[in-house]
């Protein structure tokens, strides 16, 4: 004791005091790990201090209330003493900390007049159980460390876990639904902490889980038919793959078992989430770790269910009519269970723009904003909020000066979006005459009439992927003819480009047997697969010549890198064609086959793949993010590299100098070109044709029909052929200095 108050007396920051602390406590009780965890606003707690663990966890673990064993030892305010922690049913795997190589652990809770403030934790490799004297020994460094925390003698500590919410503060994370919100926070508290283990009635434990399931189905049909989520679109496909989870036989099946064990039907949904986390969290592919979150909301889900709660928000008396919503992460079916007249902004910690619930969040158009890095800690329920999801800002009781400012916006943006109707049937030519040909990207037949709803020319991208990802098993012959007929019929004569399956990476379809990779998006893919697999694009290939006979079929293959590629696919086609001829079909009266490029490798042979193509589009997300060896779903490089730089716009440049010596028609068709500054600058290196969201049709027809394509190709020309300073900035100038809307 005297040891430990001498090192808070010490000068240094909270952070080197509470290191010392932890060392010198490992080296009493003869441990080879000794932890702090403080708690947070959400009742998560994040590990402050170790000595033990692998140092890169400090401040990186972050257990949801009541997870693992030292959530149970914080919510329960009561020592977790374990020979062996593995096994243990409420046992949490964390792989950063490196802990799978210790098995027994005392916890103890730090108290301060009743109320938890956070966990001390020992650990050795070899299992043990603990004396009542080394409990006692955590117990009284409790009381030194929480008086100091308390008393604020903790620089730096303190004010971590308790931060003043009195002040103004701005939160900057990443963009991910767009919009503008004002209104107040409600935290999302969605777990439900497993209090008792062991059941004396494993019978009757049986029947309550029996009964949660069933309940669970039941809710998840509910949020099937709710309006925003009944059209078909990318939303609905992220709620019925995660139906899907929730059907798996293996997971209901693991849980009876362990209620036949012995366990409550809680503890059981609590091993089993854990020993399914523990094996998906050793996987790599992004796909299995958005698995996870759905996992996680579903686990949370059935014991609120268990718990005689039916949705996320039972814990509040009453949402206010303005809510806010802040997270530290959310499941795309937890963001449905709040009453949607009600939710107006979105704000997560953890989550960036390819997540699943940002996919939701779109659906419902909400303002959100991921990656909003210890906004848990800034915030209290009813605090007001301003989400400003065009910049990735969230204000947090900002002053009525800035309210007013945003509400000014807001109502701007209103009367935009009217003028945006207005302008639905105008072409999207520039001042100077130059005409840009706009179309949409789709994916389902529910995406189709967009393309006469926006006024735009066509379907730049059909993705015909979506089809089979929704699809239980692989859609036969007769449902992809239907499928496709259709789109054509409903596009009414405007074009179509429909894009050959695009899958493996992250898009995995659950019939389709597909190895684990290292780099997924490296890896087998796109092309690549089809080409291996030749019978399901033969399939596809067949289906989309009979859909299209006596019409025009644009199809564009993903992924090319190089020409034999285009070659290869191409005389496939040419079979297909063949063989619907010789028994009586015509086929389409034009066939338009086309290569997308998305590979850097493409750049230095478009005269070779140009040959091969009668058209060009570019992948503008994959392209970038193989040309800066960013992976875009990964936040902390995800926006590292701007688009706009120099060698990012040369690339682009090189592509339609290629298309214009080789007279090949190119398209740009990624997110670059839904937005108004960057698709100017597109419009600039030349690009005269571009496919975007059916919601960036009016902002860059409004962009396009107040610009002069010569002179801001000179301007480009200029800032492309100098190099130096900031690209975007100086056309944010160029844009303002001539009145061009974006």
């Amino acid at each position: 004791m005297r040891r430990l108050r001498e090192i808070l007396d010490e000068p240094g920051d909270g952070q080197s005091r509470l290191d010392k602390i932890v060392r010198q406590i490992s080296g009493l009780m003869v441990a080879e790990v000794c932890s702090i965890y403080f708690k947070r606003q959400d009742s998560s707690l994040e590990l402050f201090a170790s000595e033990g663990l692998n140092p890169t966890s400090v401040h990186r673990t972050l257990l949801k209330r009541g997870e693992g064993l030292v959530g149970r030892c914080a919510e329960l305010a009561i020592p977790v003493n374990e020979p062996d922690a593995q096994k243990h049913p409420a046992f949490s795997y964390r792989p950063e900390t490196g802990e799978e190589i210790y098995h027994s652990l005392l916890a103890v809770p730090i108290l301060r007049g009743g109320v938890t403030l956070g966990v001390i934790v020992v650990q050795n490799k070899t299992p043990r159980v603990y004396s009542e004297e080394d409990v006692d020994v955590l117990q009284a460094a409790t009381m030194v460390i929480a008086e100091q925390v308390v008393s604020g003698a903790v620089a730096g500590i303190g004010s971590a876990v308790e931060i003043s919410k009195s002040l103004s503060v701005v939160v900057k994370g990443e963009p991910i639904s767009d919009g503008i919100a004002l209104g107040h926070v409600v935290l999302h508290e969605p777990r439900i902490a497993v209090t008792v283990l062991l059941s004396d009635d494993p019978e009757a434990e049986l029947g309550r889980l029996e009964a949660a399931h069933i309940r669970l189905h039941e809710l998840l049909d509910e949020m099937m038919k709710q309006e925003a989520m009944s059209a078909a679109g990318a939303h609905r496909e992220v709620l019925e793959a995660y139906q899907m989870f929730a059907n798996d036989k293996g997971w209901i099946r693991r849980m009876r078992a362990a209620v036949e064990e012995g366990l409550t039907a809680e503890a059981a949904v609590e091993r089993v989430h854990n020993a399914t986390r523990t094996q998906m969290l050793r996987q790599n592919d992004p796909f299995w770790r958005e698995r996870l979150r759905d996992l996680e909301d579903l686990s949370d889900r059935l014991l609120r269910i268990l718990a005689g709660r039916t949705s996320a928000s039972d814990h509040l008396a009453e949402l206010p009519d303005d809510v806010i919503l802040v997270a530290r992460t959310m499941g795309p079916a937890e963001l449905l269970d709040y009453d949607r007249t009600k939710l107006r902004g979105l704000v997560i910690e953890d989550g960036s723009g390819q997540s699943h619930v940002a996919i939701v969040a779109r659906a419902l158009e909400l303002a959100a904003v991921g990656g909003a890095h210890r906004i848990i800690e800034r915030v209290s329920t009813g605090d007001p909020a301003i989400v400003d999801a065009e910049t990735g800002e969230v204000h947090l009781r900002p002053s009525p000066e800035v309210i007013q400012a945003y509400s000014d916006r807001v109502r701007f943006r209103a009367r935009r979006q009217e003028r945006y109707q207005s302008l639905r049937d105008s072409p999207a030519v520039t001042t100077d005459d130059v005409r840009v040909e706009l179309n949409i990207n789709a994916g389902l037949l529910v995406d189709v009439p967009h393309l006469h709803e926006a006024g735009a020319d066509g379907i730049g991208l059909f993705r015909t992927e979506l089809q089979f990802m929704v699809a239980p098993s692989l859609p036969r012959y007769e449902a992809q003819v239907a499928m496709y007929r259709q789109v054509l019929e409903e596009a009414k004569g405007k074009r179509v480009v429909f894009r050959a399956l695009d899958i493996g990476g992250d898009k995995v379809l659950p019939y389709v047997r597909h190895a684990s990779e290292e780099n997924p998006a490296l890896g087998w893919r796109a092309i690549r697969f089809l080409l291996d697999r030749s019978a399901l694009l033969r399939l596809q290939m067949r289906a989309l010549l009979t859909a299209a006979s006596g019409r025009e079929l644009s199809v564009m293959l993903p992924m090319v890198t190089v020409r034999s590629e285009l070659e290869q696919a191409r005389e496939l086609i040419a079979n297909e064609v063949r063989w619907l001829q010789a028994r009586g079909d015509a086929g389409p009266a034009t066939i338009r086959v086309g290569a997308m490029i998305e590979v850097p490798a493409a750049l230095f042979d478009l005269d070779g793949v140009m040959g091969k193509s009668d058209f060009i589009s570019v992948g503008s997300n994959d392209l970038m993010q193989f040309l800066f060896a960013a992976d875009r779903g990964n936040p902390k490089v995800g926006g590292r590299y701007d688009a706009m730089s120099v060698s990012a716009l040369r690339a682009l440049k090189s592509i339609v100098t290629g298309g214009q010596k080789t007279s090949t028609h190119v398209t740009l068709c990624g997110e670059m070109a839904g937005r108004p500054l960057e698709c100017m600058a597109l419009i600039g290196l030349g690009f005269r044709s571009l496919s975007v969201s059916p919601a960036s049709v009016g902002p860059i027809k409004a962009m396009i029909r107040s610009l002069d394509a010569s002179r801001i190709a000179a301007r480009l020309d200029d800032l492309m052929e100098r190099g130096d300073g900031n690209i975007r900035t100086s056309l944010k100038a160029f844009a303002e200095s001539y009145s061009v809307e974006i």
